[in-house]
């Protein structure tokens, strides 16, 4: 089986709020400890945190370096598709020949998900190359993708491309975007999820979706802000159950947050098993980091998981 970081192309997904921005900066800051060269490539992230993570510039729809081998950029659709249709099409010219007609606009604008395929378009195309020699820009491509439901969206894209566009350009790219997507050798779906209910139950949903319908590798998953376990588990049957002391007692507070910190617990290990019984793939459990704000040290630090 092919390692994680020696793949191509790596999908980072999951559902909102479990931090696939900070398992994509940590996966590309190990794949450069590697010595390859990385790209982080964020689908139209609004308020983008990679910027403050890695102390660089903002990461706009211009290619940056946030890290020694390690690139990032923030694609937005208008960029990405001008940029996109260069790629494959070499020359100017050319591109607003086949792009800016009225006939082609009109495609386009009707299009479903072409949006997204522009941005998905792109980073796709610096993970397998588009110079005269076919050289590849970067080792590794991760795309920071929408929270779930946009980012099932955006992996449908090209399956809809296929489906209804007509022969030509655009219909021959899509089908080899997904001969790659589809390859568990070249390429994988990382699911970031968090060691509770909900999140759980939305990963095991994702991960049947990437199977069943889109013929995806679900290559990783990572459980991200787990809290280190303080009890046994006796000990937190016993403080799970701890009936409420008398108010104005000394040890109230405590046994309050005994019992709670023991509840997180139960329900973190609970939730991993269910995530292991459901998904076949590997599992990397990243600890909770009880600060403010992420630091390049500390992506450091979670990059050494991996």
């Amino acid at each position: 089986m092919t390692a994680l970081l020696d793949r191509r192309f790596l999908f980072v997904v999951g559902k909102g709020g479990v931090g696939k921005t900070t398992v994509s900066a940590a996966l590309a800051l190990a794949a450069a400890r590697q010595r390859k060269r990385v790209l982080i490539a964020m689908a139209n992230s609004p308020g983008e945190r990679l910027s403050s993570m890695f102390g660089s510039p903002p990461v706009t729809d211009e290619i940056i370096e946030v890290a020694p081998l390690v690139d990032a950029v923030n694609m937005t659709p208008a960029a990405a598709i001008e940029e996109y249709g260069l790629m494959i099409l070499k020359v100017k010219a050319l591109y607003r020949a086949v792009f800016e007609n009225k006939v082609a606009k009109t495609f386009l604008r009707g299009a479903p998900g072409l949006e997204a395929w522009s941005m998905l378009g792109k980073a796709y195309y610096h993970a397998v190359g588009h110079g005269p020699d076919g050289d590849s820009d970067y080792d590794l491509v991760i795309l920071d993708a929408p929270a779930t439901g946009h980012g099932l969206d955006m992996l449908r894209v090209p399956q809809v491309i296929q489906n209804i566009a007509p022969p030509g350009l655009l219909r021959r790219e899509a089908v080899r975007a997904l001969d790659l997507f589809r390859d568990p050798a070249r390429a994988g779906v990382v699911i970031v999820t968090l060691p509770e209910d909900m999140p759980t139950n939305e990963s095991i949903e994702l991960n049947e979706a990437l199977r069943d319908e889109l013929k995806m590798p679900v290559a990783h998953v990572v459980v991200n802000r787990v809290y280190p376990s303080l009890f046994k588990r006796p000990e937190r049957a016993a403080l799970e159950n701890l009936p409420d002391l008398e108010e104005g007692s000394p040890l109230a507070t405590i046994g309050l947050a005994a019992r709670a910190r023991a509840g997180r617990e139960s329900l973190q290990r609970a939730s991993i098993s269910k995530l292991s019984a459901a998904i076949q793939a590997s599992r990397t459990e990243l600890p909770q980091l009880f600060l403010p704000e992420l630091a390049k040290e500390n992506l450091d630090s979670l990059s050494r998981a991996f």
